[in-house]
């Protein structure tokens, strides 16, 4: 029974997010992100998703970077930001069925050969979207 509470509730979670633009963000969810140095000020974010609350967790890719940001108030040792400039990716592969309970995620892997993830979720043609348009915006910024 428990594990059907689990899913409902991680299924709920992820009904009440949606995929973002620098518009629709708050301005302290902007300077929020800012103060994690993974956003400058001529930056603009395209697309963001948060898995969570925008305060605690946000992915997302700019016309500079694609990065992703998890906050721990418990436990500030738990807390990863992790981001790279386009310049700097050498491999991004887009992983749609990662299982029921994780979102789709895309794995960016650097020129040193460190990885994080990107998550989103949501409809498909929303995820198919927020992966798309990063990839294409990498693939016009890398040089």
């Amino acid at each position: 029974m428990n594990k059907y509470i689990i899913i409902t509730f991680l299924l709920f979670l992820s009904s009440c997010n949606k995929i973002e633009n620098h518009k629709t963000l708050s301005q302290d969810d902007i300077n929020r992100i800012k103060s994690l140095k993974i956003l400058d000020d001529d930056e603009t974010i395209y697309q963001f998703y948060s898995q969570f609350k925008n305060q605690f967790a946000g992915n997302f890719y700019t016309n500079k970077r694609i990065a992703s940001y998890w906050i721990d108030k418990r436990d500030a040792k738990k807390n990863q930001t992790d981001f790279a400039y386009y310049k700097d990716i050498i491999k991004i592969d887009t992983i749609y069925n990662s299982g029921l309970t994780y979102s789709p995620y895309m794995l960016i892997t650097t020129k040193g050969n460190k990885t994080f993830q990107v998550s989103v979720d949501g409809e498909k043609d929303l995820i198919k979207s927020f992966f798309e348009n990063s990839l294409r915006e990498w693939r016009k910024r890398k040089n």
